[in-house]
């Protein structure tokens, strides 16, 4: 018999976001993956070691996937990752992968997931509660209402957009180009909210595209919601 890799989200930064069952297969199985060059210095294992304290225990699996936007490079690296963990799949032992907020949405897990089915493994997704999520209901903000449509970018790469499609927008991965994006949102006549780092002790909270600053961190979360009078 061999053994299952589990995809399970950690949820965006608070531990008490973490599902009953993430933390139960954190707790069941030995051997656990972490995307970082160095396993306990991973952001996903600083919020699943507050709520699994038994976690610091286990074995951890540094799964290193630098980011870059080399195809090739990113190629080798999340095979590299297959690597690691096939060793133990083969041995029958199960594999827990953590990542944060779900793994469905931009989740470099997905990846790795793809070359150990592809080798015959059994594989698992576990819904985590998602970054959007989290920093709506951290800002009393309704992400979606009656018919209303939900566009969620990853903002880095879509510079080019202008924001006019009818809805709300989430812009994700925004960190590195903010600049960009806040002169986007200034000229999409938007109502904007930002989070960063929601549910970890540097959150921030910025209510207007002239409030966030042009450094903000990796972890910013933004919505941009369409202006409505009080009779929509």
């Amino acid at each position: 018999m061999t053994g299952i890799l589990y995809g399970a989200g950690v949820g965006p930064g608070d531990p008490e976001l973490m599902t009953l069952k993430a933390v139960r297969l954190i707790r069941e199985n030995e051997i656990i993956a972490l995307p970082g060059p160095a396993a306990q210095e991973t952001t996903a294992y600083k919020i699943a070691v507050q709520a699994v304290p038994e976690l610091a225990e286990k074995i951890l699996l540094s799964v290193d996937m630098p980011m870059t936007h080399d195809k090739d490079e990113m190629n080798r690296n999340h095979e590299k990752a297959a690597d690691i963990i096939e060793c133990y799949l083969k041995q029958g032992q199960n594999v827990v992968f953590l990542t944060l907020g779900d793994p469905t949405i931009y989740s470099t897990y997905l990846y790795v997931q793809k070359y150990i089915l592809a080798r015959g493994y059994q594989t698992e997704l576990v819904s985590g509660i998602t970054s959007f999520c989290a920093a709506a209901a951290r800002t009393g903000t309704s992400l979606a209402e009656w018919d209303e449509q939900l566009h969620v970018l990853p903002a880095v790469h879509k510079l080019n957009s202008d924001l006019s499609l009818p809805g709300n927008y989430v812009l994700m991965k925004s960190g590195r180009k903010m600049q960009q994006v806040k002169e986007i949102l200034k000229s999409s006549g938007r109502e904007v909210v930002m989070v960063e780092n929601c549910g970890m002790e540097q959150e921030r909270i910025y209510r207007s595209a002239e409030e966030i600053p042009d450094d903000a961190g990796y972890y910013s979360l933004i919505i941009a919601k369409e202006l409505k009078s009080c009779h929509d």
